[in-house]
């Protein structure tokens, strides 16, 4: 493992940079439907699924994590740091398809698949990320909590509905 990036105050721009980018695109489809919808608030909702305020605090949350982790890595002198940041790339796309399928298209099934896909890209994208800086990967860790959480919710909006 190469040096660290260091997280100081010269460093912070860029920081706010990778946080604001990726709650953007991270937050962008949610202008496309959401759970206000009339289609998902006449769906049954399963025993599990949290307050509907929960989703606005928890997403914010983590996409600045991965904004973090992002620069960290963007930043970093380590020949792991193409793969890393190309399985970044993929994940966030799964993530950001996941809204207009199951909210726009309605399609159930269809955005399980997409978030199940997510699942497993996000693994080897942690992976990659620890290996070039270990605090790159840990800053996944919530997310990857949070996208196995939603994917066990997807299957059961899918099973009850």
């Amino acid at each position: 493992m190469t040096a660290s990036v260091s997280l100081d105050r010269e460093s912070l721009p860029g920081v706010l940079a990778a946080v604001v980018l990726v709650n953007v695109v991270g937050s962008a489809p949610a202008a496309l439907g959401g759970p206000d919808s009339p289609w998902f608030q006449s769906l049954v909702k399963p025993a599990l699924y949290p307050p509907p305020w929960l989703f606005g605090v928890v997403w914010p949350l983590l996409f600045s994590l991965l904004g973090v982790a992002l620069y960290i890595v963007w930043r970093a002198d380590d020949p792991g740091r193409r793969l890393a940041l190309g399985l970044f790339v993929t994940q966030m796309a799964f993530n950001v398809a996941w809204t207009p399928v199951f909210f726009r298209a309605r399609n159930l099934a269809l955005a399980l698949g997409v978030i199940a896909t997510l699942l497993v890209l996000l693994v080897p994208t942690a992976v990659a990320f620890w290996r070039v800086d270990r605090r790159a990967g840990l800053l996944l860790g919530p997310y990857l909590l949070w996208v196995t959480f939603a994917a066990v919710l997807n299957y059961r909006f899918l099973a009850v509905n």
